[in-house]
């Protein structure tokens, strides 16, 4: 795995250094740039590089900008913000822009490596300051999409997000549910959150119920009633 920092705060970044070590395989080959300028150097002399973390204050940086420069330059190398702004505008924007994800300053480690795992999956990390803008997550329901993924898109949950609903429809517990989709227990715990964060929901059960209400996932009918009885009795009492 080969990740560039881009942030001119050199303790911040041996933050990261340490932070990414606890990635699967030690966070590989770790290369530091403390300027917007310097890492876009880098990151042609290193064009297989797996992830860039930018700070979006980084000296030479224009903000949100920065990121459709760097998109527009190296298309095939993801980028996820690592910054001190926490304005949802700025978020979007950033999002908008093609980084695979925002993580806050203020956030803390294990949500910094969810973000990683998922940037470097392909999947979109998106934090609570965007997910809780009003309107951000409930759109007004229409009528039932037999196409899961056109009705994902109207919610806001990824691929990966949906197929974590799927397990959790299944009553799998995190660790089963990292176990077969082949990710870290870390990870799934991000989606879970994120799952609950984008329904309003303040359960697995009640995102379970409210996805199959809605059309995101086929309510239980007939046989598969005592299947739905059975998720219910597992999750109960179990933590997101």
């Amino acid at each position: 795995m080969k990740i560039l920092l881009i942030d001119n705060h050199a303790m911040f970044r041996e933050g990261l250094r340490h932070i990414l070590q606890q990635l699967p395989g030690g966070g590989g080959e770790i290369w530091e740039a403390g300027s917007f300028a310097e890492g876009l150097k880098l990151a042609g002399q290193h064009p297989a590089l797996d992830l860039v973390l930018l700070e979006l204050k980084s000296p030479g940086s224009k903000g949100t900008s920065s990121v459709k420069l760097f998109r527009q330059r190296y298309p095939h190398i993801p980028l996820l913000v690592v910054s001190s702004e926490e304005d949802s505008r700025t978020i979007s924007k950033a999002l908008g822009y093609g980084a695979r994800g925002f993580v806050c300053k203020s956030s803390s480690g294990s949500a910094l490596l969810g973000a990683v795992e998922l940037a470097l999956s392909g999947s979109i990390y998106a934090p609570t300051q965007l997910l809780r803008q009003p309107g951000a997550a409930h759109c007004n329901p229409s009528s039932r999409n037999d196409s899961r993924r056109s009705n994902a898109n109207e919610y806001g949950l990824t691929a990966r997000q949906m197929d974590i609903l799927g397990h959790l429809a299944a009553g799998l517990s995190n660790k089963d549910i990292a176990r077969t989709a082949n990710l870290a227990e870390g990870t799934v715990k991000v989606h879970v959150a994120a799952v609950c964060q984008i329904l309003r929901a303040k359960s697995r059960i009640e995102a379970v119920l409210f996805a199959e209400r809605i059309g995101l996932l086929d309510a239980p009918d007939g046989a598969a009633c005592s299947a739905n009885h059975a998720f219910k009795a597992k999750s109960i009492g179990r933590n997101i």
